[in-house]
């Protein structure tokens, strides 16, 4: 049986402002109605694997838990990391935890923010990995290139070799992101493929090759494994021994070093969208190349990418753009200088603007909240709750609350009183009062709540009890 295990890290930099550090692009619907992340879980589930093991960030396990059962979908299990260590240690850590279990099953790598184009292509290139995998190989699947892109690692495959199964060749070279002259000269002589970072291999095999070449990633995670614990759905990894693990990618780790790699060539349409430009290439586009997604309209333009998540953006006269709409914050850049707006965010995290963490609108286990003004001392958020659900027991030091519902039914525990509200009905919670807000209907609750005080930052949360396991996380 083939277990995928779904990277799902990523800091949120690369397509700001769309895409934040707590909402980053996987969790985006940036070419469909369904995020990349869920792309990828759907595609598994026509490809016929065991349930995956997904390994994120530990801000991301609740958007990772909505995320699947958008898609009606479930995972192995869900490991969360305190910190990224790249993805020799990720794979390593669902590696572990299957042998652990008595499974040493085939591992399908993947990464959750790539974009491939599903069909038979797919299905024979997994099924001719699978095949290798079961001999003992290390599988690599390689990209036909289609342009002499510089942005990607590429591999030289060598000629055919007789031990190993057919559409599966030996790997003769790793080259890095090359110059644009040589990265032609790959393209043309047809023996490179692009470096998707997808995998197919046995778990021990992994290991094993781990456990020759970086054997303090392996033993670092083995240990950090020993010490991690299990949460609600989760399994938190030890964030103290984690921190000890070195930071490598599997193809620095093992897959440049092994003599077991292989690449299976998948001539598919592929993207990593890895930057404004990139997606530009893989969207829809207009009879003058413009790509639009939202209340989105121009004149006279060519070649331009312009997103909306809410105001009309219009654009006049542009060549070659990039025009990203977010409610708290506007990109406008030449869209092959896209590549840069990491270097653009880095500058905001040195200004410390809270617009590269999160959005206005924001998830949490139990709905959503967005904010819909801030002013001197004061706060305005529309939260929604779901049907059922609950926050936490809580108090805050430093604000005082009002909350009018606006359709719905809200159960409020203020100190000793618990009361019922519905439509029109409003409530105030002082400073310090022990609260919680519930939704016992089966409609979603939708209330404003105004904040007031003389802070009004989100950690301002004595949590005192929680369904989501976040007594001791300064989470709204």
């Amino acid at each position: 049986m083939i277990v995928p295990v779904i990277l799902s890290g990523g800091s949120g930099s690369r397509l700001w402002p769309l895409s934040r550090k707590q909402f980053p692009k996987q969790f985006l619907a940036l070419t469909g109605e369904k995020s990349m992340f869920q792309q990828t879980l759907l595609r598994l589930a026509r490809l016929g694997t065991a349930a995956p093991i997904v390994v994120c960030n530990e801000e991301h396990r609740f958007l990772v838990s909505e995320q699947l059962a958008g898609v009606r979908q479930l995972a192995d299990s869900i490991l969360l990391e305190p910190f990224g260590r790249n993805t020799a240690a990720a794979v390593a850590m669902a590696a572990l935890r299957l042998l652990r279990e008595g499974r040493d099953e085939l591992l399908l790598v993947l990464p959750a923010d790539h974009l491939l184009e599903e069909g038979d292509v797919l299905d024979r290139a997994v099924a001719a990995a699978k095949r290798a995998a079961e001999n003992g190989h290390m599988a690599l699947f390689g990209i036909k290139p289609t342009r002499p892109e510089t942005g990607y690692g590429y591999i030289r495959a060598a000629a055919r070799d007789a031990g190993l199964p057919q559409n599966v060749l030996p790997v003769q070279q790793f080259i890095e992101k090359p110059e644009l002259a040589r990265a032609q000269s790959f393209v043309d002589s047809g023996d490179y493929y692009w470096n998707s970072g997808m995998f197919l291999f046995r778990a021990s095999q992994f290991l094993s090759e781990l456990q020759t070449h970086e054997p303090d990633i392996y033993d670092t995670c083995q240990l950090a494994l020993e010490k991690s614990c299990e949460d609600l759905a989760f399994v938190r990894i030890d964030a103290e021994t984690f921190a000890c693990c070195p930071e490598n990618s599997i193809d620095y780790a093992v897959m440049e070093r092994t003599e077991k790699a292989c690449v299976v060539p998948l001539d598919s349409q592929w993207n990593d969208i890895g930057s404004w430009q990139s997606l530009w290439e893989s969207s829809d586009k207009d009879g003058n190349g413009n790509a639009l997604r939202g209340d989105a309209l121009v004149r006279d333009s060519h070649n331009c990418l312009v997103h909306s998540s809410g105001k009309l953006v219009t654009v006049l006269g542009m060549q070659d753009t990039v025009v990203v709409e977010t409610r708290d914050a506007l990109l406008v850049a030449p869209r092959e200088r896209s590549q840069e707006v990491k270097q653009l965010v880095d500058q905001l995290n040195q200004l410390e603007r809270t617009e590269t963490k999160q959005h206005c609108h924001v998830s949490r286990p139990w709905g959503i909240y967005e904010s819909v003004h801030v002013g001197e001392r004061f706060q305005v958020k529309h939260i929604t709750v779901n049907p059922g659900a609950s926050l936490s027991l809580q108090m805050h030091h430093h604000r005082a609350e009002h909350w009018i519902v606006v359709s719905g039914t809200a159960q409020v525990t203020r100190d000793e009183k618990t009361f019922l509200l519905t439509e029109n009905q409003s409530t105030f919670i002082p400073m310090t009062a022990v609260h919680r807000l519930s939704n016992p209907g089966k409609i979603p609750l939708q209330l404003i709540e105004v904040q007031s005080g003389g802070y009004l930052g989100e950690d301002d949360i004595e949590r005192l009890e929680d369904v989501y396991g976040r007594v001791a996380l300064n989470e709204d």
